[in-house]
């Protein structure tokens, strides 16, 4: 077989595996969003087929926004989302520039170092973070999972966005430093643009663990002020009777953020995943 004619075989094979996992992937996601808009009595008689004029209902919605304050759970969501993001990338960035640009003794220690926050989960100190947090007068605050979702993106930040700092030129850093440019601007006008690619990739894959925690919230901040989104919707979960209209609206509506975040930052994520994958 020639090479002209393995090549488009293994294209069309390389696609077909890779729309046969997309189909794996989003179908749990599709099965939650469809049987939100059904009946209770239609979601166990018929989970996989579509809503029908007799079986579509917006029971599920119409409860999650009477019972329970979800737009308070969603904004603070967003609050403590958007605020940890924010210091992930801020502080990554300039660690990892400070690692990646100068070379100072214990560089490669303090490397791996911080690569130990990948391997070990930050859930084994979970005791130890509670203790801290009542000591600190942090329970029931936002400020609390703010501080436990930075410390818990931070290692791979750091990991990813070094890795691709160390791929910027030196000669238009030196130039700047020529010009009399100070390492700030350095870093904030020269190098952070030259890296948005990797922050994006960076923002998607710490953003959708703290959208999705339940973890934290549960045992930092249960109050009914302070709760998230994830921790709302186990309002409708009972011990002998469950509300499945409203689970499965409440996890419809929750996954909407991190569906127009990848929509926002898609390009540059793409650009992020196969600019590393040759790093």
């Amino acid at each position: 077989m020639s090479k002209a004619t393995a090549s488009p075989a293994r294209s069309i094979a390389a696609h077909g595996i890779l729309i046969l996992y997309t189909i794996i992937a989003l179908f749990p996601v599709l099965i939650v969003i469809v049987n939100s808009f059904k009946s209770r009595q239609a979601i166990f008689r018929e989970p996989l087929m579509p809503p029908t004029a007799s079986t579509f209902d917006l029971i599920g919605y119409v409860t999650v926004m009477k019972q329970g304050d979800f737009l308070l759970y969603f904004q603070n969501s967003f609050v403590v989302t958007v605020v940890s993001l924010f210091f992930v990338l801020l502080f990554g960035a300039m660690a990892a520039f400070a690692l990646s640009e100068y070379r100072f003794r214990g560089n490669t220690l303090m490397g791996l170092y911080l690569a130990l926050g990948i391997m070990i989960p930050i859930r084994l100190a979970t005791v130890a973070i509670l203790q801290l947090m009542v000591a600190s007068g942090l329970v029931n605050t936002l400020t609390a999972l703010v501080l436990v979702y930075t410390a818990q993106g931070l290692p791979l930040a750091i990991f990813i966005l070094s890795e691709f700092m160390k791929g910027v030129s030196d000669d238009l850093k030196n130039a700047g430093r020529i010009d009399g440019l100070s390492e700030y601007t350095i870093f904030f006008r020269l190098v952070l643009p030259l890296v948005r690619p990797a922050m994006a990739t960076v923002a998607v894959f710490t953003m959708i663990p703290i959208w999705n925690d339940l973890w934290f919230p549960l045992i930092l901040a249960p109050s009914e002020s302070t709760k998230t989104v994830t921790l709302g919707a186990q309002l409708f979960l009972g011990q002998y009777v469950t509300n499945w209209n409203a689970v499965l609206a409440a996890l419809s509506l929750a996954i909407l953020p991190v569906l127009i975040l990848y929509i926002a930052f898609s390009r540059q994520l793409i650009r992020g995943i196969t600019s590393g994958a040759v790093k």
